[in-house]
């Protein structure tokens, strides 16, 4: 059974990769041609719309593999469709709810592979406070830039949907 930290660190995932799925519904309602905004690119050296849904997604779902003692498998950043994209947002969901490691797995050294020849190593919280997560919301701060970018209706409240369920108007 996951304990408090652990269940903490999947409410943050599923309700940001939630967020992920809210921004890509502001897209598919404002664009007509949701399959030209997948390749859609913040800057050119920069990966397209898709590929920034399933690099958002690898963060959640590298952790529950690594909780689960799988090799960590990066997703194809080839998601050239909403389909693609949602059908990746809820398995990256349901693997995170998955996960069942204790607490004491946040005490565990985790090895990062930061490109050839280079690695760090971290006990597993700050893998996932100072590696996961900051590389979540940038993933979906670069999709939500490319939507606003391109002149979808989006802003700050879209960005912080996780608190949707927290807001509520005071009585005038």
């Amino acid at each position: 059974m996951a304990g408090s930290e652990i269940c903490e660190v999947k409410r943050i995932f599923t309700s940001r990769i939630k967020v992920l799925e809210h921004i890509l519904s502001v897209g598919e309602a404002h664009f007509s041609d949701m399959r030209a905004i997948m390749h859609e690119r913040l800057a050119e050296d920069m990966f397209p719309f898709g590929a920034q849904i399933a690099l958002a997604c690898n963060q959640p779902r590298g952790f529950a593999q690594w909780c689960a003692g799988d090799p960590i498998e990066n997703l194809n950043t080839d998601v050239d469709s909403p389909d693609k994209a949602r059908a990746l947002i809820t398995q990256t969901c349901d693997l995170v709810a998955s996960i069942t490691a204790d607490d004491s797995r946040l005490e565990d050294i985790k090895c990062i592979n930061l490109g050839p020849d280079t690695y760090c190593e971290l006990p597993a919280h700050r893998y996932v406070n100072d590696f996961l997560i900051p590389n979540l919301y940038f993933h979906i701060t670069v999709a939500y830039a490319i939507l606003r970018k391109l002149g979808a209706p989006i802003g700050r409240a879209d960005f912080t949907f996780h608190l949707s369920p927290y807001v509520t108007m005071k009585e005038t």
